[in-house]
C-alpha cells in the first residue's frame, strides 16, 4: 500500500495540527478512587446527593430566629432562652419559635424554624438563658438566612458534579468522594515504547566507557520516560537499538508487539549515513506525515503512524538525538499526542507573556525555544533570562529551565526589556524558593 509523500520542512503549528490530526481518547477503564489522581475522567459524574445535604451552621454559636436579636447591643442585650443543643454530627428534632435558641456547631444541621445563626463571639450563656450582645449577624440584609449555609449551595442532587474530560487533582478527588464515589471511570493511559538509536550509546552508570571514550550514557530514554510519565502515560522501554537497519526493524517490531499505543524513536532521524529510523518505518509499513520542522532545537523531527494487525495504527514520533531537542520536541508534540489520548481536555503547557532580562538573538529563519529561568518581580512582570549557552547538547540549559522562550519565525532578535511569550515547563515551574511577605498584606495591580 502506497502513502502520500511526508510534508517537510513544516511550520510548528502545522506540525502540531499533523500529529493530533485523528487523535481520540483511549478506551476508559474503572479503578478505585484512591488510584485515580492525576487521571482523566472519561465520563460526567452525577452527584446522587446534595452538598451540604442539609441547611448547616457557617460557625458556631446559636440558631436563632433574626427578628428577635435585631437591635441587640452590649448595652442593651436580647435575653433568649436556650432550649437545645445540636452538636457536629448530632440534630435537634424540635422547631424553634420566637424568644428562643439552640447552642449549634459548625457544620450542625440549623432547627427547623430557625433562620440566622448568631457567632459565639457575641454571646454570653447565663444559666438556661443567653443574651445576645450584637445584631451584626443580621443587620446588614434581616432574613438573608445569616451564616447559614442552605442545603446544596456546595453541589446539587442529580447535577454533574465533576465532567468528563477533567484531569482529578486532590481538590477533585475530595468531592467524588463526599458524593459517595468509590469507583470511576477514566481513560486508559497511553502506553508509551521507548527506543534508543545509536552505537554510540551505553547503559546507565557505564562511566568508564565515558571516561575511555567509547560512547555516552543514554540519558534521552531516562528523561522520555519521565516526561511520559508526567504527562499521564506508561513508558516501556524497549532498550538502544545499533545503528543497523535490521536491528532497528527487530526494535521497532517488538515496541509494537508490547501492545503499546504510541512509539517515541530517539536519534537516527537526520540525514547522516547512520539515521535508519525513517527507512526503518518505512520498511514496516509505517505512514510519515512529515519530516523536519523549521524549527531550533530539534528540526530533524518526524511523525507518522506504523501499521499493526490487531489494533490500529500505532502513532510515531522521531525526536533527535540531541539531549535538549528531544526534550524540546517531545514537549511541543509528544506531550499534546499523550495528553489527548489520555482524553485530556487542556493537552498543551500553558503560555504566558514575560519580559527579557537580557538580550536574545535568533538569527536563521526558523522559530527558536530558548531555555530560560522565570522570576516574578515586584512590578507583577515574570523576567525571563537565559539558562546559560544554548546548544542543542547542552542538557544542563533544560535541567535549569523553567520555561521555553519562543522566538516566532522571522524574528532575529529581542531587546532586554521586550515582551514575549514562553511555555511554562513543569508543575513548579513558578514555585518560590520564600514568600514575599506582601503576599498576605498588600494588593498589587
Amino acid at each position: 500500500m502506497s502513502h502520500p509523500a511526508p510534508r517537510s520542512r513544516l511550520a510548528v503549528a502545522e506540525a502540531i495540527t499533523a500529529v493530533l490530526e485523528d487523535v481520540a481518547p483511549l478506551p476508559a477503564e474503572r479503578v478505585p478512587l484512591a488510584d485515580a489522581h492525576g487521571r482523566v475522567l472519561a465520563e460526567d459524574v452525577v452527584s446522587p446527593v446534595a452538598l451540604p445535604p442539609w441547611d448547616n451552621a457557617a460557625m458556631d454559636g446559636i440558631a436563632v430566629l433574626a427578628a428577635d436579636v435585631l437591635g441587640a447591643r452590649a448595652d442593651a442585650p436580647v435575653v433568649l432562652r436556650v432550649v437545645g443543643t445540636v452538636p457536629a454530627g448530632g440534630a435537634w428534632r424540635g422547631t424553634l419559635n420566637s424568644g428562643e435558641a439552640v447552642r449549634i456547631a459548625t457544620g450542625a444541621p440549623v432547627p427547623a424554624g430557625a433562620d440566622a445563626v448568631v457567632r459565639v463571639e457575641d454571646v454570653t450563656y447565663d444559666g438556661d438563658a443567653v443574651l445576645v450582645r450584637d445584631d451584626r449577624d443580621v443587620r446588614p440584609a434581616p432574613g438573608a438566612r445569616h451564616n447559614v449555609r442552605p442545603r446544596g449551595e456546595d453541589v446539587a442532587e442529580h447535577r454533574v458534579v465533576v465532567a468528563a474530560g477533567t484531569r482529578l487533582g486532590p481538590s477533585g478527588l475530595a468531592v467524588l468522594a463526599s458524593v459517595g464515589c468509590t469507583r470511576l471511570s477514566v481513560v486508559r493511559r497511553p502506553r508509551v515504547a521507548l527506543v534508543a538509536s545509536g552505537d554510540e550509546l551505553v547503559p546507565l552508570g557505564d562511566v568508564d566507557a565515558v571516561r575511555a571514550g567509547r560512547g555516552i550514557i543514554a540519558s534521552n530514554t531516562v528523561a522520555l520516560a519521565a516526561l511520559v510519565r508526567e504527562a499521564g502515560g506508561e513508558p516501556l522501554d524497549m532498550g538502544v537499538a545499533p545503528d543497523r537497519p535490521d536491528a532497528l526493524r527487530e526494535r521497532l517490531q517488538a515496541a509494537l508487539d508490547a501492545d503499546s499505543d504510541v512509539l517515541l524513536t530517539t536519534g537516527g532521524i537526520s540525514v547522516g549515513d547512520r539515521d535508519h529510523v525513517r527507512d526503518a518505518v518505512a520498511a514496516l509499513g509505517g505512514r510519515l506525515r512529515f519530516w523536519r520542522v523549521r524549527m531550533r532545537p530539534g528540526g530533524p523531527v518526524g511523525a507518522g503512524t506504523l501499521p499493526r494487525a490487531s489494533h490500529a495504527d500505532v502513532p510515531w514520533l522521531g525526536l533527535p538525538g540531541n539531549p535538549v531537542s528531544t526534550v524540546v520536541t517531545f514537549e511541543l508534540f509528544a506531550r499534546p499526542l499523550l495528553r489527548r489520548l489520555s482524553g485530556d481536555a487542556r493537552p498543551f503547557r500553558r503560555a504566558v507573556r514575560v519580559t527579557l532580562r537580557e538580550p536574545v538573538d535568533a538569527p536563521a529563519p526558523l522559530t527558536h525555544f530558548l531555555r530560560v529561568t522565570l522570576d516574578a518581580e515586584e512590578s507583577g512582570e515574570l523576567a525571563a533570562r537565559l539558562t546559560g549557552p544554548q546548544g542543542s547538547g547542552l542538557l544542563t540549559s533544560a535541567a535549569r529551565a523553567d520555561a521555553l522562550l519562543v522566538v516566532p519565525e522571522g524574528v532575529t532578535a529581542l531587546a532586554a526589556g521586550a515582551p514575549a511569550r514562553a511555555l511554562l515547563l513543569g508543575e513548579g515551574a513558578l514555585d518560590a524558593a520564600a514568600l514575599d511577605a506582601a503576599t498576605f498584606t498588600e494588593v498589587r495591580a
